[in-house]
């Protein structure tokens, strides 16, 4: 097959039982979702370009990820590559800023784009649950909001994992740790990668997360956050881990944890896979606290935090963690016209029974009464409607109940009660 015609690298084609699991992951993130009585929001899948690249950002994902196209209005757009962009956009577009909730929690489910090299859990199309909540900055909120990652994992039926948090502080903290950074990588720019050259100028926080020289003496060694903190910062941080202690969740503070986006502030966090087969890809969601974003698209100061499972991985981790995935095919009535002459009743039967709300199908070809019953077994049908000949005759329909074998010849009307008594608490 010409590689034309085939998905391109990168990306997945979703179908059958794995279709199936997708649908269980979603399920549960909207029921997650509405327990902490969390509103759905969509946004477009591309933006405006400057929605995503904001002033000197010094993150892989605007300088190097992006899928950045001119549209035919000549105008700059970009497939999202993450969602809290788009959804603070949208905040600010709809002045959602001034509809008198407090704390406002939005969640949605969708794709996101980056050019990376595809592995295990990582795809050029992937999907991702999202979180953002705004509110003022408030240690109580950083960890519900956590907990709400933690409650779908758990849900999925995740059992090896752990919290890893940092904080990178406020404003006032995140300079002075600049500051202190600059300085202290300033013998040490011309050893460091092509990237974290540019990322001494842009952002030096990012040097710290290099994989190519994150292993480095000098980046190991290099300041760490909690020295720069100041002491509103300080206090906001030991607060958020006490709530963590109270709230009995196991956590471990990792200095050396930035994120991979520059707009983080205070509290940083991913939660990472302790299953000795995770490999590379450990991270099960991630995300942090940010303040600049509403501002940067012109809303009022508002803080946030926010994060995003994807959802390619959490099926991973799940299926490792021995979850099972009802995959199987479920169906409550199946029709079996016994001749073509009676396909027709079949039909009408069937989509009255849909009318009443019941998940039916039918056999269209006439196969034999062996094959449909095949058919009956795969489908995990419940009951079953038979029409030939003789229930043409007698204009009625031959229902029989699968579980018990009980087998009925009723009119339509009355098959229709019956199925609805026979799967009563199915």
């Amino acid at each position: 097959m010409s590689n034309k015609f085939v998905a391109p690298r990168g990306t997945q084609d979703i179908y059958g039982e794995q279709s199936k699991k997708w649908q269980s992951l979603e399920r549960d993130a909207r029921a997650i979702a509405a327990k902490y009585h969390i509103e759905e929001i969509r946004t477009p899948i591309f933006e405006h370009t400057e929605v995503f690249k904001r002033e000197n950002d010094a993150s892989d994902m605007v300088n190097k990820e992006m899928y950045t196209f001119i549209d035919k209005g000549d105008r700059s757009l970009t497939l999202r590559p993450e969602a809290t962009a788009g959804i603070s956009r949208a905040f600010v577009e709809h002045k959602l800023y001034a509809n008198g909730k407090g704390v406002q929690r939005y969640f949605s489910i969708g794709p996101n784009f980056r050019y990376e090299r595809p592995q295990k859990g990582r795809m050029r199309i992937f999907n991702q649950f999202n979180i953002e909540v705004f509110s003022e900055a408030n240690p109580v909120v950083d960890v519900e909001t956590i907990m709400i990652g933690l409650d779908y994992i758990q849900k999925l039926g995740i059992k090896d994992f752990q919290v890893v948090i940092n904080t990178l502080g406020d404003k006032e903290s995140q300079k002075a740790y600049r500051d202190r950074l600059t300085e202290y990588f300033k013998p040490y720019v011309d050893t460091l990668c092509a990237d974290c050259k540019r990322r001494y100028t842009q952002n030096p926080l990012r040097i710290l997360d290099c994989k190519v020289d994150g292993d480095k003496p000098e980046v190991v060694n290099a300041p760490k956050s909690r020295d720069s903190l100041n002491e509103t910062s300080r206090v906001y941080f030991e607060t958020v881990c006490s709530l963590l202690d109270s709230m009995h969740i196991n956590y471990r503070v990792d200095d050396s944890m930035v994120r991979g986006l520059d707009y983080y502030n205070h509290t940083v966090f991913e939660v990472v896979s302790t299953d000795p087969n995770a490999g590379a890809q450990s991270t099960i969601f991630a995300g942090g606290r940010y303040s600049e974003m509403v501002e940067y698209f012109g809303g009022p100061k508002t803080d946030a935090i926010g994060f995003a499972i994807g959802l390619e991985r959490a099926l991973i981790y799940a299926e490792m963690s021995g979850t099972h995935f009802d995959t199987e095919d479920h169906i409550d009535v199946y029709g079996m016209p016994r001749d073509k002459e009676s396909v027709l009743s079949i039909f009408k039967a069937i989509q009255a029974l849909r009318h009443e709300g019941f998940i039916c199908d039918f056999d269209h070809d006439v196969r034999s009464m062996k094959a449909q019953f095949k058919t009956v077994d795969r489908t995990h049908a419940k009951v079953v409607i038979i029409c030939g000949e003789n229930e043409r005759a007698n204009n009625q329909l031959t229902l029989k109940n699968i579980e018990t074998q009980q087998q009925l010849q009723l009119s339509l009307e009355e098959g229709i009660e019956t199925i609805k008594e026979w799967l009563k608490g199915a």
